[in-house]
């Protein structure tokens, strides 16, 4: 774990203890700091009480604490506790922030910092295996991975100093206030989250803080494809580099069997500019974009079944994370391919950004809470199987997919009326393809 000096003799108190804020305690305490902790789950209380005080920070007295770190799920714009920290004077902070703060006790090395709409989880993990196969020592955490916290320290090898890559959702931007990322990365804003923020100019000025706390010589890579990311890069106060997915050769990017389709397209542009940036040769970022495997659930390979591939994109869970799945595999002699599994709860009531890609999909199949409205919605434009149930859709389409299609699960949406997370979803869908006779 990290444990830094930056800490000794503080005072924090820790409002939520699963995996980052365990690992927060533990850093916090093995550092020299006082932690007052706590959770609404006995369990998790038991799991610190023999290393910290307990103690609800709703309840106890706040003076003289230094931060109180809490969970990025904290919803700081209804929760009581960011009230009580701001009459009390006290920083709401998140496990990134303490890691910010430890930096300066730590061996040499750079940060890269990835946020964006969609296309964090893949493009932090390229960027981290294009950095371990130019032979830096790398770390990989944020909203990814293991807790940066709870990682040990790097140290600099033959090759030269060691990289974080953290993959930053705007709510742990929310909580950070120090991080000045060496490469900072913005893929894209589309609207998501709109229930945490004062509107999408309020999620847009959350993205833009990552950037506004870089140094002036430090590297903003942007990929200014929309018009927010566009404004961000104009007030960029890092150095900045531009780049679009057209910036990749379509031939080249097919020798990237992991790396397919146009959002994968910007994925590997930005990498390619982050590996640039520092200072990796160009043969060894195209070996590891030709190396690199996908994540689970991002337009993941499950298998093929009488000639047609089965993929898993469970982690799109809104329409602007699918449409770039749908557009992966295009019509081929002017016949469809794709057999589209999606639905659940749906973030918005249209599937606009999908729109231009109808007329690759030979076939859909909606499932979940919103697979009425979405099979309704989609009618007119393809034929449609309501089929409510995940098993079912992957049957039915099955059934009617010839050789040379694809059957995608890319849902569109969130996955909690049917399922734990996107994680359980994707292992469904696994498991009702493997099932197949």
């Amino acid at each position: 774990m990290i444990v830094s000096q930056a800490f000794k003799g503080k005072t924090y108190a820790v409002l939520g203890l699963a995996r980052s804020g365990l690992a927060t305690v533990e850093t916090l305490v093995a550092s020299g700091a006082r932690v007052v902790a706590w959770d609404s789950r006995e369990e998790a209380r038991a799991a610190v009480a023999d290393k910290a005080e307990l103690g609800d920070p709703m309840e106890i007295d706040l003076a003289g604490f230094d931060g109180i770190v809490v969970s990025p799920g904290v919803p700081l714009n209804k929760h009581p506790i960011a009230m009580r920290a701001k009459i009390a004077g006290v920083p709401i902070i998140g496990d990134i922030e303490l890691f910010a703060l430890a930096r300066p006790t730590l061996p040499p090395h750079k940060v890269v910092g990835i946020t964006g709409t969609n296309g964090k989880s893949t493009t932090t993990a390229l960027i981290h295996h294009i950095i371990e196969q130019a032979g830096f020592p790398a770390r990989m955490g944020g909203n990814i991975g293991l807790p940066i916290l709870g990682q040990e320290p790097l140290e600099p090898n033959l090759h030269g100093m060691g990289v974080y890559v953290l993959e930053l959702s705007s709510y742990q931007i929310d909580l950070t206030h120090s991080l000045d990322c060496d490469v900072a990365v913005l893929l894209n804003i589309t609207p998501d989250h709109l229930d945490r923020y004062n509107g999408f100019a309020g999620y847009v000025a959350s993205k833009a803080r990552l950037f506004a706390m870089q140094s002036a010589d430090h590297v903003a890579v942007i990929a200014t494809e929309d018009e927010p990311s566009r404004g961000i890069a104009a007030s960029a106060p890092a150095q900045l580099r531009e780049v679009k997915a057209a910036d990749i050769d379509p031939e080249a990017q097919l020798g990237w069997p992991s790396l397919q389709g146009p959002h994968n397209a910007q994925n590997a542009a930005v990498a390619i500019a982050v590996g640039q940036a520092l200072g990796i040769d160009d043969a060894t970022i195209m070996a590891a974009l030709a190396s690199y495997a996908s994540l689970p659930h991002r337009m993941q390979t499950v298998g093929t079944h009488n000639g047609v591939l089965y993929v898993n994109d469970s982690k799109a869970t809104n329409a602007a994370s699918t449409a770039p799945a749908l557009g992966a595999w295009p019509a081929r002699d002017g016949k469809p391919r794709i057999h589209w599994i999606l639905g659940g709860v749906a973030k918005s009531d249209n599937l606009d950004e999908c729109a231009p890609y109808y007329g690759n999909i030979a076939h859909a199949y909606t499932i979940g809470e919103a697979g009425h409205m979405f099979a309704d919605l989609l009618r007119p434009h393809m034929a449609v199987d309501d089929s409510e149930m995940l098993s079912a859709a992957v049957r039915r389409a099955a059934r009617i997919a010839q050789p040379g299609d694809v059957v995608l699960l890319s849902p569109a949406c969130a996955s909690f009326d049917q399922f734990r997370d996107f994680e359980a979803r994707g292992d469904a869908f696994a498991a009702a393809v493997n099932a197949l006779e």
